[in-house]
């Protein structure tokens, strides 16, 4: 792949640089551990996020978001590549050496239902990360978060009541106040609501955005969503089958999509004029396995536009003018 640098040239401005990323499960194994069969879910991807920008990460389900993000916080460890978060190469970095970090780096999950705990109360679930990682003296634990709590749009009276207690968009706000609790630079933000009825996703995105601003965060925006990824992000990436596929700021990724894939979805955008009239792209047949993906262009079995050279060469990823990069035989 393309866009590849050394260490000591990274991006003085980038808070993120993820680098040739690779991550995959190992299926099947022999009785000596030698790995016969696996799934890969991140290949080779690459990006660069500077502080404060929001980054959208995009594609159908199966496709490796989820996987990227938790492989960027080494909650699965890596195959291959780099991951550089402000300025240091953390990629290999051990348990307690990550211990520091963490504190800058933090997830807000899909699930609020499962993803706290149902036997603490707000005020626990909220204090435990503030006095583990000594974020301030505990005298002032309470105070402090009080204070987050009212942040993130909770009530004080909330402090002792529990998940089973509240609705989804309010438990969606305590999982912003933990992940937030810690002073966080990055949060990678994996699917925050797509659990949510409609109404309250409009007050999810909007309280993040004004935490963004307040507390001068970067965000990693996974979503499905196409129209909430456009409102939130200020680059977008899109993933297809584990690779990144193109990548570019938001304007010209919904103005002048480059990879066929990218057209496809963009095409499935509900409009809200009837009058106008959709020019939907429907693809074939269904995403090939991981396991075993195509050989060539990954996506050359459902694209419209496939040409013989896709079936046997993987397509360069390029930058084809202001950091918009695609992966497409098409495009020369």
């Amino acid at each position: 792949m393309a866009l590849e640098k050394n260490l000591e040239q990274f991006d003085t401005d980038a808070i993120l640089e993820v680098r040739n990323l690779k991550k995959s499960f190992p299926l099947k194994k022999t009785l000596t551990g030698k790995v016969t069969q696996e799934l890969v879910a991140v290949d080779d991807v690459s990006f660069t996020l500077k502080r404060g920008e929001t980054l959208g990460i995009v594609g159908e389900s199966g496709c490796g978001k989820t996987t990227l993000g938790r492989t960027i916080l080494k909650l699965h460890k890596s195959n291959g590549g780099q991951i550089i978060f402000d300025g240091k190469d953390i990629t290999n970095l051990k348990s307690k050496d990550m211990r520091e970090i963490r504190k800058k780096m933090q997830i807000i999950f899909q699930d609020p239902y499962s993803s706290l705990p149902p036997r603490s109360t707000v005020g626990g679930i909220l204090s435990e990360p503030v006095e583990v990682h000594n974020i301030v003296p505990k005298s002032e634990i309470k105070s402090y978060v009080l204070d987050l709590m009212e942040k993130c749009g909770l009530r004080d009276y909330y402090y002792e009541r529990y998940p089973h207690e509240f609705s989804g968009g309010q438990r969606q706000r305590i999982c912003i106040a933990r992940a937030l609790s810690v002073n966080p630079e990055l949060v990678i933000c994996d699917e925050p609501v797509s659990a949510l009825d409609v109404s309250i996703q409009a007050q999810i995105i909007n309280l993040l955005k004004k935490l963004q601003q307040e507390m001068n965060l970067t965000y990693v925006f996974i979503s499905h969503d196409l129209s909430v990824v456009k409102f939130i992000s200020d680059k977008i990436g899109v993933m297809y089958l584990g690779s990144m596929v193109e990548f570019g700021t938001k304007e010209d990724i919904f103005s002048n999509p480059l990879h066929p894939y990218t057209q496809a979805l963009f095409s499935a955008i509900p409009q809200p004029d009837p009058d106008v009239k959709m020019n939907r792209i429907i693809l074939k047949g269904d995403i090939p396995s991981p396991a075993n993906p195509p050989k060539g262009c990954r996506f050359h079995t459902r694209c419209p536009k496939a040409m013989d050279i896709c079936k046997e060469e993987i397509p360069e990823y390029k930058d084809y003018g202001n950091g918009h990069c695609a992966a497409c035989h098409l495009l020369g």
